[in-house]
């Protein structure tokens, strides 16, 4: 042969090529992460100066690995800008929020609470409501609510009001 070097060095490059796509093909699923969709949003004055929100949303784990919830926040964020923390409500406290205000319709779902486990390639549909210190107009005002749920290893995924 003229130059051993050519065929040699395509072979390896060839064994390079096929080892990187295996290992990219084998990772493919292992991210930690949800992503969603806001349903509805109800809100519900609770005296002049602070109003209950109700946020329903669809989510997806689209990797292999299960996600672990560690907390779950509701934030409203205002047209210019500011951001707002509410005061997330229990499951137990939810439901009795809801027989005793019917101005907030049908509970649909059950709320997204602290080591729930979505497993990996599932969806499902949660809600979370929280007690905001605001008139209910102001609260209506808003540019969108945010969903923060972080995982116990410490991803956060958010799902946000379009």
């Amino acid at each position: 042969m003229k130059n051993p070097f050519a065929p040699t060095f395509a072979i390896g490059l060839g064994v390079v090529v096929i080892a990187v796509v295996g290992i990219l093909i084998m990772q493919r699923g292992a991210h930690i992460g949800i992503e969603g969709s806001v349903l509805k949003v109800r809100t519900a004055p609770l005296d002049e100066n602070s109003t209950i929100a109700v946020v329903d949303f669809r989510f997806t784990n689209s990797g292999n690995v299960p996600f672990w919830v560690r907390t779950v926040s509701l934030e409203m964020e205002e047209k210019d800008g500011r951001q707002y923390d509410g005061m997330v409500i229990s499951e137990i406290d939810a439901r009795r929020l809801f027989e005793a205000m019917p101005l907030l319709g049908t509970k649909y779902s059950d709320t997204l609470v602290l080591r729930d486990k979505i497993p990996g390639h599932t969806s499902g549909d949660r809600m979370i409501a929280a007690r905001f210190e605001a008139p209910e107009a102001r609260i209506n005002a808003r540019k969108r609510f945010i969903v923060r749920i972080e995982e116990v290893d410490g991803a956060i995924s958010e799902i946000s009001e379009k």
